[in-house]
């Protein structure tokens, strides 16, 4: 990536949040590229396309803090 990605994000992450976690970078990144892929629908249309992908979807509070994995591990014999 080159110094203008970074530059654009950079901007985006300190314009949007108070705080960035290290822990949670990730999410924050792909809601930037979310915002920049999407930069010419308006936000009717972008909330429509969030909607429509979180349907069937469930995030618990111990997974968004990390005290639970995303994946179940295997029960013990």
């Amino acid at each position: 990536m080159g110094w203008k990605t970074w530059s654009l994000v950079k901007r985006g992450l300190n314009g949007t949040y108070i705080s960035v976690e290290p822990f949670h970078l990730f999410r924050y990144l792909d809601e930037q590229a979310f915002r920049y892929n999407n930069r010419k629908m308006d936000d009717g249309d972008r909330f429509d396309i969030v909607v429509r992908q979180i349907v069937g979807k469930r995030l618990t509070w111990d997974q968004l803090t990390g005290k639970q994995q995303d994946r179940p591990s295997a029960p013990p014999d």
